[in-house]
């Protein structure tokens, strides 16, 4: 299952035309890429929750045979949290194997076999991927003993120790002094069915297994090696974008009808679909979104940029980058 039902007000003004399922990355919609990832694991039956703008999600994945997947769509009237979303999801996951539910906002290459094999061996009621977080970026620390988890802390305190927002890549599992962070990958057993409140906004930490542990059940913790990227906020977007189109020899993503003219400089950027850049524009660490237009000589850094006409009269979300109308877009900064 990758739950998918969020907002993505973080990732606003990207999110104004489509919820933060479908936005383009690496070439394919967002959940497309984390579908690609499950499928090469042999998880090729996947759930997908709705709420937020659902038929932008239906639209840009279809059935999933684009990703080597089916997909099941599950949408809810209200948001119901993680361990509610599964729960609304029993009928299509509760047939007596191990099911695997990951955050639709990630990009990892993180071994899930080696992660299933621990759940198997366990017995757990669930198993917990967590990854060390050497950074102390503002993740939730878990607490473990023994090969499970026995409790639940707050943000670790930071030591200054840098380290790109949402990066948490290639830590080794014996960092004694890096605390653990849960990487929102989890393998669970049919029977958590059972303790989930039925119909209720409900997070698995705090209303399933905390009450679970105290129980004596087993909540299993694989600690886990590999690059891991969570892309909540812009700014993770566009860096995570940025490492891994590096990784493949380019700084710039470019989408479907896309055109730099020539003359234009663009690095560091992600291009959506239909993107215009005119000659002698210069273009560097940003975001343009579907449609937009970069004017010739116009100078665009750090910001993400949407066609003004979706911004006007829409309401900005609490957590949504401020910006400015200039000519036939609207231009956010992005903080760091």
């Amino acid at each position: 299952m990758i739950l998918a039902a969020g907002y993505g007000t973080r990732l606003w003004p990207l999110t104004i035309d489509r919820t933060k399922p479908a936005i383009p990355f690496m070439g394919r919609p967002l959940i497309g890429y984390v579908a690609e990832y499950l499928a090469r694991y042999g998880f090729d039956d996947i759930v997908v929750n709705l709420h937020h703008q659902p038929e932008s999600v239906r639209t840009a994945l279809g059935d999933g045979s684009d990703f080597g997947v089916r997909f099941h769509y599950v949408e809810e009237p209200v948001i119901l949290g993680t361990s509610g979303a599964i729960g609304n999801a029993r009928s299509l996951l509760e047939d007596g194997a191990p099911f695997v539910v990951i955050n639709g906002k990630l990009a990892t290459d993180i071994d899930l076999a080696e992660a299933l094999e621990t759940h198997r061996r366990s017995r757990a009621l669930a198993t917990l991927v967590l990854r060390p977080n050497p950074a102390r970026e503002r993740y939730s620390t878990v607490e473990v003993r023994d090969g499970s988890v026995a409790g639940f802390g707050g943000f670790p305190p930071s030591d200054n120790a840098g380290g790109a927002p949402g990066s948490a890549q290639g830590e080794s599992e014996g960092d004694a002094a890096a605390p653990l962070m849960f990487t929102g990958i989890q393998f669970l057993d049919p029977r958590v069915f059972d303790l989930i409140p039925p119909g209720v906004f409900s997070h698995s930490v705090t209303d399933v297994y905390v009450p679970a542990i105290a129980r004596g059940e087993t909540i299993a913790a694989h600690v886990s090696e590999g690059s891991w990227y969570e892309l909540s906020t812009v700014r993770r977007y566009l860096e995570t974008s940025v490492a891994l189109s590096k990784r493949e020899g380019r700084d710039v993503e470019m989408g479907k009808g896309s055109n730099v003219e020539e003359g234009a400089k663009v690095s560091e950027s992600v291009l959506w679909e239909d993107v215009s850049v005119g000659t002698g524009a210069r273009v560097h660490r940003a975001v343009l979104g579907a449609g937009v237009r970069v004017e010739p000589g116009e100078v665009l850094e750090d910001v993400a940029v949407v066609r003004a006409e979706l911004a006007r009269g829409v309401e900005r979300p609490e957590k949504g980058l401020r910006g400015e109308f200039r000519g036939s877009n609207f231009v956010a900064p992005i903080p760091e």
